[in-house]
């Protein structure tokens, strides 16, 4: 089998193709910063992505797909400098707001409260399973299920590890529950394992962080990221306090056994990978956070501003007439056989500018 390259001012990838049909792609990223290797993550499984069908996929009332299959790979992305700025890119589908939300979801567990036993709602957040993981029988019973009188926290004991023995391979955190999760037709973690790794000398401590998802929409890559780097800064900075020493986080290695871009998005990554082929503008796809309060309000206003005007009169306006007609006639289809799997800003999408296709 022959490998695939690819390599710029970015970094690089390497892509072992699907040979023989079942089989998924594997893909290899190295970029220096987040941003640098976001985009080559999204060229190289826009390119190489093997195309799939999931339950997901809707249908008209004919049974015919109403957006093209997703397109999925194993990757693997190592991020070489994960806080060198600048770090976050500007194609996310977020903003500055949202992605503080997200950070504190994961570090601080602000919505944990979200999980309601007894309903088919949230049944996990990725603090509850790390921070106050408790096994269980069934987690949509009215009392969750669980089994332990005490959740633990894999973070603390990870913390406990690495003070005890700095060289230990044993440090990580998991979030799967076997006794339940299996038994789940949705909403089971994404995220399965954080791997901590720790090397000592004589300037300080280096740390290393790996983590496994099972499955993940491209879509999410980036806030994941943010996320679960915020919570690898708050495991260096208490293990720092607790060895009196400098630890600095020397690498990130994420890993996806299914990456993927869902037919419904892929307009939308359609016109990222036409943007990204080269490093060519890279710069000015990319944005510093390490501004302060002030000035990253006046840099989401000025810089947002028409964007979010434009996304509110219509949110597809990035895409061409004919792509959005194409799309408006996809959504009319799903509209009218059932509007609440269509969101209502793709709804308003529909009614303002192409009300013909209801």
């Amino acid at each position: 089998m022959t490998l695939e390259f690819f390599k710029d001012s970015r970094g690089e990838y390497a892509v072992s193709p699907a040979d023989v049909e079942g089989k998924l792609p594997r893909i290899f990223v190295s970029g220096e910063t987040y941003p640098a290797a976001y985009e080559l993550a999204i060229l190289a499984l826009h390119k190489y992505g093997t195309r799939s069908r999931t339950h997901y996929d809707q249908t008209d009332s004919d049974g015919k797909h109403l957006f093209p299959p997703s397109i999925e790979a194993k990757v693997s992305v190592e991020i070489k400098n994960p806080l060198k700025e600048p770090r976050m890119h500007l194609c996310f589908p977020d903003s500055y707001r949202g992605l503080e939300s997200y950070r504190q979801e994961v570090v601080e567990g602000i919505h944990d409260s979200w999980i309601e036993p007894g309903t088919t709602k949230w049944t996990y957040t990725y603090h509850r399973r790390l921070e106050d993981w408790n096994p269980s029988t069934n987690l949509n019973a009215p009392d969750g299920g669980v089994l332990l009188p005490k959740g633990v926290n894999q973070i603390e004991l990870v913390l406990q590890d690495l003070e005890r023995d700095i060289t230990s391979k044993g440090a990580q955190a998991t979030t799967w529950m076997p006794t339940a999760d299996p038994m789940l037709e949705s909403n089971r973690p994404c995220l399965q394992r954080i791997w901590f790794r720790c090397y000592e000398n004589e300037e300080g401590i280096d740390l290393n962080a790996n983590w496994y998802f099972r499955s993940r929409d491209m879509k999410a890559w980036l806030m994941n990221g943010w996320g679960l780097t915020s919570l690898v800064e708050k495991v260096a900075l208490k293990l720092s306090q607790r060895k009196n020493k400098i630890v600095r986080i020397a690498s990130i290695d994420d890993t996806s056994d299914s990456l993927h871009m869902y037919g419904n998005a892929q307009e939308m990554f359609d016109t990222y990978a036409a943007q990204m082929q080269t490093d060519e503008g890279f710069r000015n796809r990319i944005v510093r956070t390490d501004r302060n309060e002030t000035d990253q309000e006046q840099f989401f206003q000025e810089e947002t501003l028409a964007e979010r005007k434009a996304l509110e009169e219509n949110p597809h306006h990035s895409l061409g007439s004919e792509s959005q007609q194409e799309l408006a006639r996809r959504l009319s289809a799903a509209i009218k056989q059932n509007p609440s799997l269509v969101s209502a800003r793709d709804q308003k999408f529909v009614r303002d500018l192409f009300p013909e296709f209801l």
